[in-house]
């Protein structure tokens, strides 16, 4: 079983970075609120991308006994921020917006489904 520090820093840092992400998917775009909440919420997904490779593998195949697929995703995150922050930069509007939508819909309601699927920490505290 994970440290469950680990998982509360975890969720202490997704959970906010869900609700931003999604008040951000849901107002408009290029204000002063939504380039600070926007970097608010680009910082919090790296934090939680960097804790989640803390947490090992309890579910599937791993590698090294402690990564799994879904450690993919965390990856994926740490690739994916500083793409978009930095097309944000460049005005690039396009690939920032794909890239963030894809990020939000991929890292967090995606992955967010998975760690409900049986067998794993937050599908016994929450659906049990």
């Amino acid at each position: 079983m994970a440290n469950l520090t680990i998982i509360y820093a975890h969720l202490a840092t997704i959970v906010p970075a869900a609700l931003i992400g999604g008040y951000l998917l849901l107002r408009q775009k290029g204000t002063p609120a939504h380039r600070l909440l926007g970097k608010i919420y680009m910082v919090l997904m790296m934090i939680t991308a960097f804790i989640t490779l803390f947490i090992s593998s309890e579910v599937g195949p791993t590698l090294f006994s402690h990564f799994g697929l879904i450690h993919l995703l965390s990856l994926l995150v740490i690739y994916s921020v500083p793409k978009a922050y930095f097309a944000a930069r460049k005005h690039d509007i396009k690939n920032h917006k794909f890239t963030m939508l894809s990020l939000y819909f991929g890292a967090v309601l995606i992955a967010g489904a998975f760690t409900l699927t049986p067998g794993r920490l937050l599908h016994t505290w929450f659906l049990l």
